[in-house]
């Protein structure tokens, strides 16, 4: 009976925690309305982060949690390729919204401090962001 009642609150544990796991909706962006930016726009880009990365996740009831953040990595989705650690997040791009738009957009990986020992999933967060040609950098998705 402890063996049944262990194995009932492990699978009700990781069920719990697996819809804590945060993934928006992808908006799409036209590729004619994004700038072509490189490695030269990283300063530009890790900048206006200050600001994005705020407002995309210090928001509801788990804001205080998101309000110390680094940077883990700021590049452009072509320069993952061949990278097993970033790779796969330019394989979510092009499914998502095709090769164009993932060809012009680039990753964010962040690591939320406050995070660590709580929750695994959001101690990191991801987002995919492109320039456009009238609003300057967005966010077109967040996963985590």
């Amino acid at each position: 009976m402890k063996k049944i009642m262990m194995v009932t609150l492990v699978i009700l544990f990781f069920v719990t925690t697996a819809g804590a796991v945060r993934a928006d909706s992808v908006d799409c962006p036209e590729p004619k309305d994004l700038e072509e930016t490189s490695l030269k726009n990283e300063k530009e880009l890790r900048k206006t982060l200050k600001k994005i990365i705020p407002k995309v996740y210090a928001r509801g009831d788990d804001a205080d949690m998101y309000s110390e953040w680094e940077i883990i990595t700021a590049t452009p989705f072509p320069k993952t390729i061949g990278d097993n650690q970033n790779e796969v997040y330019y394989e979510m791009a092009t499914n998502f919204c095709g090769k164009e738009v993932a060809e012009m957009s680039w990753l964010v990986r962040i690591h939320f401090p406050k995070w660590e020992g709580k929750s695994a999933s959001n101690a990191e967060g991801q987002v995919f962001l492109a320039k456009s040609k009238e609003k300057d950098w967005f966010v077109w998705f967040r996963y985590h």
